[in-house]
């Protein structure tokens, strides 16, 4: 516990990142005997004077057992390099955070995870790839990596919440600071037992374009592969998807209408030899976590209520309209949409357009390209 004050206090002084620490504990050992050094030491391992002033300043102005007290009091836990339930594939990208401020709980199957990502400006052909793909990811045991972003990034979110799998949450703020403020529900239901909310930035530390490229570079970290739903030609998807690759991690990308803006950043990544995304399918087979699919045995879900299976019973693989269904079963229109929402999360049918939904086939769901209006 003394030591963590530490990784906590080197957190905290401007200009200090990864290859400094590195240099701080081959240097001195411990992080402890480092907080002590001289300037001269300091000066002698190659830090230049700036980063020595600021050093220096922050020694003096900080109470680090206050800041951990406030740390711990906020319910946050801090990871460090040290720590054993670090992220082992983070851990191995360059420059991977010294400190990690996590809520929630980040678990060892985490380590089969991958990332979904794309624009803020999302369409309904987005959100519902988007949704189709977390849902047969997270059935398969896998968990979902995102930036808690508005778009793409809330919606993966949120069905891997909704579907009952796992999900992680990287910020490019502190965790008080949870941007944009109206997914802190969200953030605090993943906190709640269905994953892990992260940042490397402390708390205080508001949302700011800088940090948003640092922050992909851990959602790709994380991350055994990175999916590009949609995403314009200067999204931070791509930045996203530019990290995995200099990380050798896989890209996926998923076709969309050439003529939509937000489908031209992952058909050029196509282009570029990104594997084409029509299934979790394609994932998991390209990652080879058909292994992790096995060990779950996650299979489809069955009806778990009366309104369930009545409406099972009236659906097959070709679609069929709300209003339809109504007449079918006696049930009121507003029930039938709120139980085929759950009835999509966990698998069991797809909207396929409009009103009408489907069961799912076997073999997956199959996506239409369709143009925007």
């Amino acid at each position: 516990m003394s030591e963590l004050k530490y990784w906590l206090g080197f957190n905290l002084v401007k200009g200090i990142g990864p290859a400094k620490m590195q240099a701080l504990i081959g240097a001195f050992g411990s992080l402890d005997t480092a907080w002590r050094a001289t300037e001269f030491e300091l000066r002698k391992i190659g830090f230049d004077q700036r980063a020595i002033n600021s050093f220096i300043a922050a020694r003096a102005e900080l109470d680090l057992d206050e800041r951990l007290a406030q740390v711990q009091t906020a319910g946050i836990n801090l990871i460090t390099w040290e720590s054993p339930d670090y992220p082992a594939y983070l851990r191995e990208i360059p420059n991977a955070p010294p400190v990690l401020y996590a809520q929630g709980r980040i678990k060892e199957a985490d380590k089969w995870a991958v990332a979904i990502v794309g624009t803020r400006r999302l369409t309904s052909y987005g959100r519902q790839v988007t949704r189709d793909l977390t849902v047969g990811l997270v059935r398969n045991g896998v968990t979902i990596v995102s930036g808690l972003a508005r778009g793409i990034d809330s919606v993966a979110h949120q069905t891997a919440v909704d579907a009952g799998g796992r999900t992680i949450a990287v910020l490019g703020s502190g965790l008080d600071c949870i941007y944009p403020s109206e997914n802190r529900r969200l953030a605090s239901q993943i906190i709640d037992g269905r994953g892990a909310v992260i940042s490397e930035y402390a708390l205080g530390v508001h949302p700011d374009a800088r940090n948003f490229p640092p922050r992909n570079r851990v959602i790709s970290g994380l991350s055994l592969g990175v999916i590009v739903v949609e995403a314009g030609e200067r999204s931070g998807a791509l930045i996203t998807s530019k990290f995995a690759l200099e990380q050798d991690r896989e890209v996926f990308a998923v076709p969309g209408n050439i003529n939509s803006p937000v489908s031209r950043g992952p058909n050029r990544l196509i282009q570029r030899g990104a594997k084409l995304v029509t299934s979790a399918d394609d994932v998991l087979e390209e990652l080879n976590l058909t292994m992790v699919a096995e060990k779950t045995a996650v299979q489809l879900a069955l009806p778990e209520s009366a309104e369930e299976a009545a409406l099972m019973a009236h659906l097959s693989a070709q679609p069929v309209h709300i209003d339809e269904l109504s007449r079918a079963t006696g049930m009121a229109a507003s029930l039938i949409s709120s139980t085929l929402t759950l009835m999509e999360l966990k698998g069991m049918v797809q909207q396929v357009g409009g009103m009408n939904y489907a069961r799912i086939r076997e073999d997956g769901p199959v996506y239409e390209v369709k143009r925007e209006t």
